[in-house]
This record gives structure tokens, C-alpha cells and sequence, in this order.
């Protein structure tokens, strides 16, 4: 409606306006409900066109359309806005357009431009985590989103596979993991445990020890034993003892920890951890074998917790690839003037004339960093997918000044498509205990998670009953589409850009704002619709206003996926579809729907349910939420 009357107003603005304009100047918002009328138009950019008080304007504006649009059946002002009432004859029609299409709200497939949707991008030494969860549900349900919109999407992610923390856990495994009987290190194999946990303990126990070399360093030091360390070195821990005389508790322990890191850099773990890295990119044969050995486990590990999430991918790039077309790429960047080489031979680029500061391209030892690796890996995708329009990296607020850079980086290179490239920036999650931490081993594990609020689903559905009859199948399926179908929708309900605290527990309550209480409505909506059977002709029964509000509603759903899409905000799509069902829990408990006498407002009223239904279906569809049938 708003498209038809937005054609009508410009198509006649000279005999309106007395000039042409821009469509852009016919703006509408929901009617309040406080007030009649089903669609407001704002007059206010008419009146200087008209020259005339804001309610004169609207007068004129809305007896032209009465005049000239026959859904439009009256019409109020109110204080320089026009309030719009439409037909019940147009309503009825909007209901039959919605039960008629398939995929109502979707776009034709393929009708807009390739996109490119990066999520997960997770290290290979360490399980994926509670943090994790968010980035893969947020960036899963964009694409899918985009794709509704139109969109031809890729689903990537770039799987760190490489690096220095990488060479921790694996260090750490060769150096502290016990032999068993057989004279055999630990592994999933002989362990029973997943690969990607097998190494994430690895890289906890390599911190451990890291730690306590460096405290046995700094106990030193403070003996006056500087025995085998360079002069340099001792300069500035003398330098940072000096500097605490007179300073406050917090400033003492920000000394501290700068005293902290230069231990750290002289242990004998990290000095080792750098060797490996070094022989890694020198292809050394048993680093790689051990390499390629431990991500084997990981990869194992992933694809599984993939498969608990529900999501997919289209194309994987690995670091360990791409960074070698990063490196090529400084190289370019060197002989262009882009990047300099300071003494160390360490490369960087200078950005401070961006407002941004100087950024490191490769180290002194000519081993790449991360930047090195997302400019390769930036370069390989556009050669991949010449048609693409965009990329969407989905990764945590913490990572906003890198992608800056990053972006920077590769339009210095002439790469023009680098404006097309967006960070989909996303706030850290919180537990009521604090934020995760990952060194330390305290994180949440994604699979734990996972696995306890299905099992929470489950103690709840059993308490609750109604699954008698149904399968011990069936009933594990259910509980598992309950129990993730109420994490998905509660980590993706609040808007991305915000940080959220998480409590697993409301997560499943079958009341309020939430997964369960959302599919509870579906359930209850394919019960009716079953006693019902099938549903027979509406006649010339017209929807009266509580039917009038949900299909208002349903009619909302094509511009709520557009603005999802063009927002990268699955909440959008969340906040209105928990709208709907509050709107159809109120009709459902205001008017009759099997039981009503009159047989065309009984299907009329099925057919609302019918589809009050499919769109939450398609709804939950965009965030991966299955819905069910039974529950």
C-alpha cells in the first residue's frame, strides 16, 4: 500500500504541488494505536509546497486519495499527520496474497548481488566457547537473512591455523604429555576425548607454565640475579623498579605487569615456542607433521560442534595458506611505497596521517602477523568470487581498530573493493559470573553449553508433560530443538552491537521474549489447525479488527526482512515475530476459532492461523530455530 500510494503522490505532484518530487519525500509510520486509522502519512514535507497550515495539507492530500485509491475508505487528521483507513476488502486481499505465496516476505533467489558472510574464525588451539555461539548464530542468520532478501550468499570462515599460539599447544603437548603403557602421548584415539578439548588443554597447561617461569624469573631479578640476561633487559626492569617510587596502588600494579611481560619474553617456553614457529614456516619436517597431526584432532572436534550449532559453510580458507599470499602482497606494498622496512628488517605501514597509527606488516624474523594474513586472505576470496559484492566479517567489538586498519591497508592498495568490506562488529558475552577467559581455562565450553540447556529443556518439557505417546526419538528431538532453539533466539535478541550478559536458565522459560515461548505458539497453532482439518471457503466474510490487527501484522513481514537485511540484525526479525504472537496469543483468548458457528469467520479465522504460522516458521527459519509440531 505504501508503494501504490507513494506512485500515486508522485506521479501527481504537478497537479498536487504544483512541481515534481522526490519520492523520497513520502514518508509513512505506523498509525499509533491511540488513534484511528490503519497507515500514517507525515505531511509536513508538503506544506511549503503547499503553502498552507499542516492540516490544510493534509485535507487536501487525503480527499485526493480517498478520491482516487478505492482501498482507502476515510481518513483523519491529526495535528500536520494524515491517518489513513483502509478496507476490509483490502485486507481480505492482503491475507489471500500471503496464503497464496509459498515463501511470503522472501525475495526471488539470486535477484541481488553476490555477498560474502565470514563467522566462527576460530584458533585451532581451543575448543569453541559460549562467545563463539554468538558469532556463529549471529553470522549464520545473517546470511540466511541476505539470502531471503535476495542475496546470492557464501558462508566462510578463515580457521587460524597457524601462529604462535598455535606452536604453544603444540609445544606444550610434546614437552608435558604423559606416555601411556604402549609408550603413546594423549589422543582423542587413546583418550576418548575431542580433539579440539585435547589441544585447548594443551594451551591452558603451555599458560601454566609460562606463568611459572616467568614468576621464578621476576623472583630472581629481585635477588640482584641477572645472571644470563642482556644488559638491555636489566636496564629496564631496573627502569620499572625506579619508576614505582611515590606511585599509588594501581599505578605500582600497571608497573607490575609491564614487569611481568618482559619475564615472560625471556622464558625459555616462549623463546621455544618461537623457534617452532619459525621452523613451522620454514616447512621443518616433524614441526609439520605434529602440525598437521594436532589440527587433524581439531577439525574433528569443530565439524561436531558445527553439527550441535546447526550451522554450515560454503568455502573454508585456512591461514596457513593465505598468509603466504599476505606476504607477496607486502612485498608488492614494498616496492609501491605502501609499507617500510625499519632496521630490525621488521615491515610496517605508517597511518598516523589516517588518524591511525603505525601498523606491523611482518616481524623482524620475517614471520607474519595477523594483518599479514586477513590482507591474503581479503585478495584470495575477490579472486575466488569475482562477483562479489561485499564482505561481511562478523567478529567481536574488541577487533573494531583492526578492522580499520585492515580495510585501510588494502584501498592503499588500489584495491577498490575494499569499501565494500564491512565489520559486522558484535559485543562480547557475559556471564553472570564475569567475562570469559580462555588462557586460564575458565571459559564456557560451547559443547557443555549446549548440552546443558537441552537437558535443562528436557527436565522441563518431562515436568510439564504433553508427550505422551510421542517416541523416545521424537522426544529427544524435541528437547534438543527446545533447548537450542531457546539459546539461538536469546543470544540473538538483543540488538549485535551491544554487549549482552547471558543466564542459560531464562534462556528456555516458556514465558516471555523467548525461543520456547515462540514455538510453544507454533505447537499450539498446528494443534488447532489439525482438530480443525481442512479449511474451507471464506465466502464473502470480511475481517473485523481483531482479525484486522494480526493480518496488519503479517503484512509488516517482506519490510521486516529488508530491514534486518539492510542492518545485519537478526533482533529485528526476533522483536517482530514475538509481536506477532503476542498479537495472536490475545486473539486466540478474545475470539472463538473452531467452535465459532459461523463457518466463513471459522476459516477466515483458520486461515489466519494458518499463516500466523508459516511466518513465524520462515521467522525462525532466518535464525536457525526449528519449530515444532508437538510440544
Amino acid at each position: 500500500m505504501e508503494t501504490r500510494i507513494r506512485e500515486l503522490l508522485v506521479k501527481n505532484s504537478e497537479f498536487l504541488f504544483g512541481t515534481e518530487i522526490d519520492p523520497k519525500t513520502v514518508q509513512f509510520q505506523l498509525t499509533r494505536k491511540d488513534f484511528e486509522g490503519d497507515l500514517t502519512l507525515v505531511v509536513f514535507p508538503f506544506v511549503k509546497l503547499l503553502r498552507v497550515s499542516p492540516d490544510q495539507a493534509a485535507q487536501k492530500i487525503g480527499d485526493f486519495l480517498v478520491e482516487n485509491m478505492p482501498d482507502i475508505k476515510s481518513f483523519q487528521v491529526v495535528q500536520g499527520f494524515l491517518n489513513l483507513s483502509l478496507t476490509e476488502a483490502y485486507w481480505m486481499q492482503v491475507l489471500q496474497e500471503i496464503a497464496q505465496t509459498k515463501q511470503y516476505g522472501f525475495k526471488e533467489a539470486g535477484s541481488k548481488g553476490t555477498v560474502m558472510v565470514e563467522y566462527s574464525s576460530p584458533n585451532t588451539n581451543k575448543p569453541l566457547h559460549l562467545g563463539h555461539l554468538r558469532n556463529n548464530f549471529l553470522g549464520y542468520s545473517v546470511a540466511e537473512i541476505l539470502k531471503a532478501n535476495g542475496h546470492k550468499v557464501v558462508k566462510t570462515q578463515i580457521i587460524n591455523d597457524r601462529g604462535i599460539h598455535i606452536c604453544k599447544s603444540m609445544l606444550a603437548w610434546e614437552r608435558f604429555s604423559p606416555l601411556n603403557e604402549k609408550g603413546e602421548r594423549e589422543s582423542p584415539e587413546n583418550t576418548g576425548l575431542k580433539g579440539d578439548k585435547l589441544v585447548g588443554k594443551y594451551y591452558v597447561e603451555f599458560d601454566k607454565r609460562f606463568n611459572a617461569e616467568a614468576k621464578e624469573i621476576i623472583a630472581a631479578w629481585e635477588k640482584g640475579d641477572f645472571d644470563g640476561y642482556n644488559q638491555k633487559v636489566v636496564d629496564e626492569y631496573n627502569k620499572f623498579v625506579a619508576a614505582k617510587e611515590g606511585k599509588d596502588e594501581k599505578a605500582i600494579a600497571a608497573i607490575d605487569d609491564k614487569i611481568k611481560d618482559l619475564a615472560k619474553n625471556q622464558t625459555e617456553l616462549l623463546r621455544d615456542a618461537n623457534e617452532m614457529l619459525l621452523k613451522w614456516e620454514g616447512r621443518d619436517p616433524q614441526v609439520y607433521l605434529l602440525w598437521s597431526t594436532m589440527n587433524g584432532w581439531v577439525y574433528k572436534g569443530f565439524e561436531e560442534t558445527y553439527r550441535k550449532m546447526g550451522v554450515d559453510f560454503d568455502k573454508l580458507y585456512y591461514e596457513s595458506e593465505t598468509y603466504l599470499i599476505g606476504k607477496d602482497v607486502v612485498d608488492e606494498g614494498l616496492q609501491k611505497g605502501v609499507f617500510y622496512r625499519k632496521e630490525d628488517s621488521s615491515v610496517w605501514i605508517d597511518l598516523t596521517k589516517d588518524g591511525l597509527d603505525e601498523k606491523l606488516l611482518l616481524r623482524s624474523n620475517g614471520t607474519a602477523v595477523y594483518m599479514t594474513q586477513d590482507v591474503g586472505t581479503a585478495i584470495d576470496r575477490f579472486r575466488d568470487y569475482p562477483d562479489l559484492e561485499g564482505i561481511i566479517y562478523t567478529v567481536g567489538n574488541e577487533q573494531d581498530y583492526h578492522f580499520k586498519v585492515l580495510f585501510l591497508i588494502l584501498q592503499k592498495l588500489g584495491y577498490s573493493w575494499a569499501e565494500a568490506c564491512y565489520h559486522l562488529s558484535y559485543g562480547m558475552v557475559d556471564l553472570p559470573s564475569g567475562k570469559m577467559k580462555s588462557r586460564e581455562g575458565t571459559v564456557v565450553d560451547a559443547d557443555d553449553l549446549m548440552d546443558e540447556v537441552v537437558a535443562s529443556a528436557k527436565a522441563m518439557t518431562q515436568e510439564r508433560g504433553h508427550i505422551e505417546g510421542m517416541a523416545e526419538e521424537e522426544k529427544e528431538k524435541l528437547y534438543r530443538m527446545i533447548g537450542m532453539g531457546g539459546l539461538k533466539y536469546y543470544l540473538l535478541k538483543v540488538d549485535p552491537k551491544k554487549r549482552m550478559l547471558f543466564n542459560p536458565e531464562e534462556s528456555i522459560e516458556l514465558t516471555g521474549n523467548t525461543g520456547p515461548f515462540i514455538q510453544y505458539a507454533y505447537a499450539r497453532i498446528k494443534s488447532l489447525l489439525r482438530k480443525a482439518g481442512e479449511i474451507g471457503e471464506v465466502g464473502n466474510t470480511v475481517p473485523g479488527a481483531e482479525e484486522k490487527e494480526i493480518i496488519k501484522q503479517l503484512e509488516l513481514f517482506p519490510a521486516i526482512i529488508e530491514e534486518a537485511a539492510a542492518s545485519y540484525s537478526p533482533a529485528v526479525l526476533i522483536n517482530y515475530t514475538y509481536e506477532l504472537v503476542k498479537i495472536f496469543s490475545q486473539f486466540y483468548q478474545t475470539v472463538k476459532v473452531n467452535s465459532e458457528p459461523d463457518a466463513g469467520l471459522r476459516n477466515l479465522r483458520l486461515m489466519i492461523c494458518d499463516n500466523v504460522g508459516k511466518v513465524v516458521a520462515s521467522s525462525m527459519q532466518l535464525i536457525g530455530v526449528e519449530v515444532p509440531e508437538r510440544m
